[in-house]
């Protein structure tokens, strides 16, 4: 039987640092775990264009439609701002996205107890939250035609369409259904029904696959507007939440900042079967690419880490393993170590990139 294959894609800015501590996790579980993986590495964003003149090789994409699992640091950089749109470094992820069809974004909010403070939140707010948004990743207003900037009578006129057909609604309601059934059975489903057509399609598909087949689970409806209030007010109120591309853009970020860091935080973008019954997926941190603490040792390895652990468990059914992955992080914050973006409660301790890495190293040798 092979090993399962992870293509890794360190991508600029602090991705190669970050993912240079996932390594050493990969290294460790085939040293102390006997778990193998057939890891190879590529280019993709501004290093890609440095080097091909694209954000993504066609190689680079072959690649990643054949491997179990891809993994992604971060892209983009002031370096690449005056480049025509179309080879931007933020165009290589969303091909990866689109010609993977990786149409559901898993992106949880988890507040570590010993991170409980970090929040602009009060802390009983926050403690203990375990949410989880669902966004759609590849249709919506980021995709639709038309598109573009256009001349009109005297003036330009910038357009974006939101478009959504029933079967891609259909298929991401699904995927939060079925991730709702693993944990405590309850979906918010938001949209803006109340404004947009494809609003009110979003509830009515989504209202329809939850009344056909998972009766079992307590669906509710929010408008986005007013969930974003919500996550702000009392976030322990929701549990699984499914939203569109962009809606689901703007409550993750809000949602991320509960739990006190960017940094802390991990998805998962996963897409149909593929011929041995895994999801084709992709896995990256959700901050992004921070020249400016690029190449210091200044940058938290926590969010591509905990991306690992994901991987693990969606990819690998290794959820074992990922529990061991995420038990580590815990431990390690538990006594006290922070990177540069957590320090400022007192008695803490500051640890580089690498020092962070050699921390969970630790927590995983005592997991044994």
């Amino acid at each position: 039987m092979s090993n399962p294959s992870l293509l890794i894609l360190p991508g600029d800015g602090i991705g190669p640092e970050v993912m240079a501590e996932v390594k050493r996790i990969i290294d460790w579980m085939g040293t102390k775990r006997g778990i193998t993986f057939d890891v190879s590495e590529d280019l993709v964003g501004g290093c890609a264009y440095d080097a091909h003149g694209t954000p993504l090789h066609d190689d680079t994409m072959a690649k990643a439609q054949e491997v179990d699992a891809v993994l992604l640091g971060a892209v983009g950089g002031p370096k690449y701002d005056d480049l025509d749109f179309s080879v931007k470094p933020e165009r290589g992820l969303l091909r990866l996205r689109k010609e993977m069809d990786l149409f559901s974004n898993l992106r949880p909010a988890q507040c570590f107890d010993a991170l409980a403070d970090f929040s602009s939140l009060k802390k009983d707010v926050v403690a203990g939250l375990d949410i989880m948004i669902i966004r759609e990743l590849t249709s919506g207003v980021y995709f639709g035609e038309p598109r573009g900037i256009f001349e009109e009578g005297n003036e330009r006129v910038g357009i974006n369409t939101q478009r959504y057909t029933e079967s891609e609604i259909d298929r991401v309601a699904r995927s939060a259904f079925e991730l709702a059934r693993k944990r405590t059975g309850k979906v918010c489903s938001m949209e803006k029904a109340n404004v947009m057509e494809s609003g009110i399609l979003w509830r009515e598909v989504v209202q329809k696959v939850r009344d056909e087949d998972y009766r079992d689970i307590e669906l509710s409806h929010m408008y986005a507007d007013a969930g974003a209030m919500q996550l702000t007010r009392w976030p322990k109120q929701f549990d699984v939440i499914v939203t569109d591309n962009l809606f689901g853009d703007l409550l993750s970020d809000l949602a991320a900042m509960l739990t006190g860091s960017l940094g802390m935080l991990p998805s998962a973008s996963l897409g149909a079967p593929m011929t041995n019954g895994r999801p084709k997926a992709l896995y990256e941190p959700v901050h992004g690419s921070a020249p400016d603490i690029a190449g210091q040792g200044k940058a938290n390895p926590i969010a591509c880490v905990l991306s690992f652990a994901m991987a693990l468990r969606y990819s690998f059914d290794m959820g074992e393993e990922a529990t061991r992955v995420e038990k580590a992080v815990e431990t390690v914050l538990a006594q006290g170590l922070r990177t540069a973006d957590l320090l400022g409660e007192e008695g803490a301790t500051p640890v580089s990139t690498s020092g962070m890495g050699d921390a969970i190293l630790a927590g995983l040798d005592q997991s044994i």
